[in-house]
């Protein structure tokens, strides 16, 4: 009789990055919302298709305070109402964000106690190493270790746009400036990870240092944004000086505040 011998093929293993917006809600949630709703009011597309994380640290440190449960809270409870009761409401949270189009594909800074199986993971923040199957390796003691190499620091390059980006347009340039020649359409979007130059009318959504460069600016011809941000800090059109309107304008972060200044 022949004998077959059957092996079980390898499953490939590799890790991926992607970039995330991050939401984090702060007390009373009511007004979160509100702030929420006026900011996908203006840039209805700002959330499409875009991966959002979840962090609750601002819901985690009220939790741990116990504000709402008056004097009595250091007294020792009788059952676990009290601690339910301190517990944030992710799944209502997770499932208020969904009817606004907000899918979460991760929850961040949580007790793993918070969440159930059917809410999105807990992550951990980092980016994910690439991955590969376990090799035979041999032992420690016989194998010297290997020095680690220092990761490349990225070349910054520009971006150059010879023609106007059309309202739905999208431009994602993480690793150096952008600059558009003509006009940036309402309904259009850049997020670079330097700064953003625009010769023509801005009147789309402008993000620059996307990559953590606070040193990034936006710089525009004609200012008439949707939505402007540098490094994490946004502000919508209804939150910039009237004055500015139609202006030739420079956006800059001074520690935690964007400035704005006209250029002429």
């Amino acid at each position: 009789m022949t004998s077959i011998s059957l092996t079980r093929p390898s499953l490939p293993l590799r890790g991926r990055s992607f970039r995330a917006l991050v939401l984090a809600p702060e007390t009373p949630l009511g007004d979160w919302f509100s702030h929420l709703d006026a900011l996908v009011q203006r840039s209805p597309t700002l959330f499409s298709e875009r991966a959002v994380i979840l962090d609750v640290s601002g819901l985690a440190k009220d939790s741990l305070r116990g504000d709402a449960a008056g004097p009595e809270a250091a007294e020792p409870a009788e059952d676990d109402t009290n601690a339910a009761a301190a517990t944030p409401d992710i799944a209502g949270l997770v499932d208020e964000l969904k009817q606004r189009g907000i899918r979460i594909m991760g929850v961040e800074k949580a007790e793993p106690a918070w969440l159930g199986p059917a809410l999105p993971p807990l992550l951990s923040g980092g980016r994910p190493a690439e991955m590969a199957e376990p090799e035979a390796k041999t032992p420690p003691e016989t194998q010297p270790p290997e020095p680690v190499k220092p990761p490349e620091p990225r070349k910054p390059n520009s971006l150059v746009l010879e023609t106007p980006l059309r309202s739905g347009q999208s431009v994602y340039h993480p690793e150096g400036d952008v600059t558009v020649m003509g006009s940036v359409a309402s309904g259009a979007e850049i997020l670079a990870g330097g700064s953003i130059h625009v010769y023509g009318a801005l009147r789309g959504r402008a993000i620059a240092g996307a990559g953590g460069n606070p040193r990034a600016r936006i710089c525009c011809r004609k200012f008439e944004p949707e939505l402007i941000g540098i490094d994490g800090l946004f502000r919508t059109a209804d939150t910039t000086d009237p004055k500015l309107r139609k202006k030739a304008v420079q956006v800059w972060l001074e520690g935690e505040t964007l400035r704005m200044a006209a250029l002429d």
